[in-house]
């Protein structure tokens, strides 16, 4: 399997040295060289919002069949619905319009090995507790059905009967639906 970071460049996608954030500093200029304003507002086409794991090897928009601005799309370590999400999925609804809500987590996902001794170790480190959960988990089926809760009992969001779960396989690029307890 070949990443991005191990692809030598060409002529064409030549690299004149510098960081990785040269690199995509570049990368974005050749993209606004062709871009045009596809003329969206921020309002989802879709009226859905779309909750998952930072894992980079999800390409979330191919795997769902997704293009340019069907749906607010909002990551994190886990996919865990935390108080932030809430904030984003409150923004969402509320002021842009979305409906549904799609939980995705994965295989294989280092949330799984993390744990709360994590936060420890940081304090530790650096002298001031994080304000923040690990939010790591053991069992991904049960912690989205925790999340699917989460949404579903928030006070803040308008809409939370169309809320739905899955479990994403990194081998198979397959969604595997988890059903609320």
């Amino acid at each position: 399997m070949t990443t991005s970071a191990s692809v030598p460049t060409g002529s064409e996608g030549a690299i004149t040295g510098g960081t990785v954030t040269d690199r995509l500093v570049e990368a974005n200029q050749r993209y606004a060289a062709a871009f045009s304003d596809p003329g969206m507002d921020a309002r989802p086409v879709l009226h859905v919002a779309v909750v998952a794991c930072m894992d980079a090897r999800i390409d979330l928009h191919a795997a769902l069949g997704l293009q340019l601005g069907d749906c607010h799309t909002i990551r994190n370590a886990g996919g865990v619905v935390t108080d932030d999400v809430i904030r984003s999925l409150t923004i969402s609804q509320r002021a842009l319009g979305t409906r549904s809500v799609v939980l995705i987590h994965h295989t294989g996902c280092g949330m799984e090995s993390v744990t709360e001794d994590f936060r420890h170790d940081l304090e530790m480190e650096v002298g001031q507790r994080p304000a923040w959960a690990v939010e790591a988990f053991r069992d991904v089926d049960q912690d989205v059905r925790q999340s699917i809760e989460r949404v579903r009992t928030s006070p803040f969001l308008l809409h939370t009967d169309d809320v739905r779960g899955f479990v994403f396989d990194v081998r198979t690029g397959r969604l595997r639906e988890i059903h609320p307890a």
